[in-house]
């Protein structure tokens, strides 16, 4: 799909090959010209519904963002050439098949030139008018991400402090909202936050080949905390959203045993990680398809694994008793 009249470039993958899974096809149309010099470039995820996007855009253009980035759905879009044309800082990612908010962040990561970049969906508004200049000032370099406060319009905040547990021998989260500064959380809320572009492509992004989007965030969450990454709150920044959000899916499919395989089943010694051969059984036992398919999924990620072990710093059972002392990372 392009947009005539417009600046249409075919960008190639910078993405680490983490995962040996290539980047979906996509066009990205405009983006020309930089708004500012902050070093943080806004992205932009759009889950539908008919909000004003000049309204949107004009804001986060006073904010001074370097670039916006908005990941586009594959639906025909029939505004691009005007908003182009009006907005020549942003980039729209069009995709040409429906992909996951991770992957479109992934996307945005491999075209962002700014150092810095900023998650938020398209139904969030800046709340107390903190600009892009400000954000990199207090929170630039920190950390892997910095999560936003989120507050709906009676102001009361929202539960985007993710917290892991184990109840009854099931791993589970327990959103809380923030009760003060620089809290840990496992994973960004709905993906919001404010990410370091080198330490996210580091960490390999989000993976694709877990398409259901609770263990997507798990993933990302575990392996950022496993490989000794920071993942943290802070009530300066705030977003307003006054919609509702759609429950999370966390059934125990394909999806939950990568989760399973590349975060809970490696054990960590002395300095490296590994997913010992003992754990194949129990593995199987969560499958529930047949051994061969079991035993090649397995020996798959644990190759993973095995490749990536000095990355690891911890395995998930100290991640989790670092949490249950409060300590979080």
């Amino acid at each position: 799909m392009e947009s005539q009249g417009s600046p249409v470039r075919y960008a190639m993958s910078t993405i680490p090959s983490i995962f040996n899974s290539p980047l979906p096809p996509y066009t990205a149309v405009g983006g020309t010209e930089r708004a500012a010099s902050t070093g943080l470039s806004a992205v932009l995820l759009n889950r539908g519904g008919r909000y004003p996007r000049r309204t949107l855009f004009q804001e986060l253009e006073k904010a001074g963002f370097d670039y916006i980035l908005s990941i586009e759905g594959p639906q025909e879009r029939y505004d691009l050439e005007d908003l182009s044309g009006r907005f020549p800082f942003i980039r729209f990612i069009l995709v040409k098949e429906p992909i996951s908010p991770g992957e479109g962040i992934n996307l945005a990561a491999a075209e962002l030139s700014s150092p810095f970049f900023f998650v938020l969906w398209n139904d969030y508004r800046l709340f107390n008018g903190l600009g892009a200049a400000k954000i990199m000032e207090l929170f630039g370099g920190k950390r892997l991400c910095t999560v936003p406060a989120i507050q709906n319009s009676r102001f009361e905040l929202l539960h985007t402090l993710i917290m892991p547990m184990f109840y009854k021998g099931t791993l589970r989260v327990l959103p809380k909202p923030p009760e003060w500064e620089n809290q840990d959380s496992l994973f960004p809320y709905e993906y919001t936050g404010v990410y370091d572009k080198e330490r996210f492509l580091r960490l390999g992004g989000f993976d694709r080949n877990i398409p259901r989007l609770h263990w997507q965030l798990m993933d990302f969450g575990f392996r950022a905390h496993l490989w000794g990454e920071e993942i943290r709150s802070t009530q300066i920044i705030r977003l307003v959203f006054d919609g509702v959000t759609p429950a999370a899916d966390n059934t125990a499919d394909r999806s939950y045993r990568l989760f399973y395989l590349k975060n809970l089943a490696p054990v960590f010694r002395l300095d490296h990680a590994h997913i010992p051969i003992r754990c194949f059984p129990r593995y199987l036992a969560k499958a529930g398809w047949d051994p061969l398919s079991a035993w090649i999924e397995f020996s798959r990620e644990r190759r993973w694994v095995r490749e990536n072990r000095n990355r690891f710093c911890r395995d998930a059972r100290s991640v989790m008793e670092l949490w249950e002392q409060g300590a979080g990372t």
